[in-house]
């Protein structure tokens, strides 16, 4: 199913219930927005899971900031200013003014907000089973959604950072005791998700997976392993990692078909991506124009990067990395399409086979080492002689380049962002610990929720 359903089914459900507009269905953390409409059916439940989707896809979304944010924060790339986008957000200094966090909090808010009238739709008409599908993929949702935003917005690698230092975990659409919620904690944020995603796991069913366009029992499974990996949770990691390779139902790519599976829906090592077609994507506004050689073009590989592969490792081959007539070195193979309908990988099998191997580190190290050797074993590398947070970390960065990993895997394990080329970056190295690691509170959010505080340092 293509995201041209997504939007189609968000159409025929605002044409059933004309009350329900689009502005009602995204609301900003304050819940301002008034929601009357009745939401009776599972019809009615699919138009708006198919609204959260969709918005997924936006570009201050995974339709492209919050991947890129990723990359031009870490060693893998920078913004050569071509169109003078994600400047900022590569120097590292992002202002609470700026378009970058207001208009990126408020989507993934007003993804949640869809998510909450889901999980708390009571006397819905419909086969109950698939309803409870469909109020699970809400609920794995609502907890991807925020430990997206407690990633970037968190302040729990800042020194001394701001308590709580967490975002608002907002579980209602519109509270009328709770307008304006104050900032969890980021240990409640991890353990909301964590608990969101147990209760989706508890009411859905492997039978009702469909596409991987939606969120799965397998994909939720590997979010969560994602979320414990972060927070260095590596038994939940490596049980929800082991649940989603138990499955049987993906594979590693091969190295004859890496290539291709980013062009290719629904991909043997795919296990969540966001759909877009001919005639629904996010255009030039997309991942494929801000990496290619366009009118765009803004982010740009590091040439420090290609030292880290094997040289006939096909991850640089000439399937992935091009140097265009400027001498900027570009990815070119992941959102290849310059018609902007290749699917949007949000997770792959590749991460959690390396999530599963970085949790099994310190139990079984020569498990954790087979497991390590599935991904250059498929990519024409060296395999690795030995287990070590190192290799894993380095395995990661060269499998998962341009996915918008990098960052997390650096200030998750403790490091700063390295300088490795001054005349590239423009952040001049930023320490572990530093303000600049987590993006400032919107003032939009902050002028109107007094509940909700301003990060260090902005």
């Amino acid at each position: 199913m293509k995201k041209i359903l997504y939007t189609v089914m968000a159409f025929a459900l605002l044409i059933g219930n004309t009350s329900c507009s689009e502005d009602e269905l995204d609301p900003t953390v304050s819940q301002e927005k008034d929601f009357n409409s009745s939401i009776n059916t599972e019809e009615d439940l699919e138009g708006i899971l198919a609204g959260a989707y969709n918005r997924l896809s936006i570009e201050t979304y995974y339709g492209r900031d919050y991947i890129v944010f990723n990359e031009v924060r870490s060693d893998n790339a920078f913004s050569n200013a071509n169109s003078n986008r994600f400047v900022t957000a590569g120097q590292l200094e992002v202002l609470p003014s700026d378009a970058y966090p207001t208009d990126t909090w408020f989507r993934i808010y007003s993804v949640i907000g869809s998510a909450n009238i889901i999980i708390n739709a009571e006397n819905i008409e419909g086969d109950a089973a698939y309803i409870n599908q469909m109020k699970g993929e809400a609920l794995v949702l609502r907890a991807m959604a925020h430990f997206d935003l407690v990633r970037l917005f968190g302040q729990q690698h800042v020194t001394g950072g701001t308590s709580p230092g967490g975002v608002p975990y907002v579980t209602t659409f519109r509270d009328e005791e709770n307008f304006f919620p104050a900032r969890n904690t980021v240990e409640e944020v991890k353990n909301l998700a964590i608990a969101d995603i147990d209760a989706a796991l508890a009411i859905m069913s492997p039978g009702l997976d469909g596409s991987k366009e939606f969120i799965t029992t397998s994909a939720a499974n590997a979010i969560k392993a994602r979320i414990a990996l972060y927070f260095g949770d590596m038994t939940t990691a490596a049980t929800a990692a082991k649940a989603v390779i138990d499955s049987q139902n993906f594979s590693v790519a091969s190295e004859s078909d890496f290539a291709s599976t980013f062009s290719t829906d629904n991909a043997v090592n795919s296990i969540f991506e966001i759909a877009m077609s001919p005639t629904d994507n996010r255009g030039i506004n997309g991942l494929a124009n801000i990496f290619l050689n366009t009118s765009y073009g803004d982010v740009v590989v590091l040439d420090n990067f290609l030292t880290i592969f094997d040289d006939d490792d096909i991850r640089i081959g000439e399937d992935f990395i091009e140097v265009d007539g400027a001498g900027f070195t570009r990815n070119i193979g992941k959102y290849p399409s310059s018609t902007f309908d290749d699917n949007i990988s949000i997770i792959r099998y590749e991460e959690v086979i390396l999530t599963y191997a970085e949790a099994m580190l310190t139990v079984d190290p020569a498990v954790s080492l087979q497991y390590l050797n599935m991904i250059p074993a498929q990519r024409n590398a060296s395999l690795y002689t030995e287990a070590t947070l190192d290799n894993i970390l380095l395995e990661r960065r060269k499998e998962l380049a341009f996915e918008g990993a990098r960052f997390h895997d650096l200030v998750r394990t403790g490091q700063g962002i390295p300088l490795i080329d001054e005349l590239q970056q423009t952040h001049k190295g930023v320490p572990y610990g530093s303000f600049n690691l987590a993006f400032p509170i919107p003032n939009s959010e902050v002028d109107v929720n007094s509940n909700v505080s301003q990060n260090k340092g902005f």
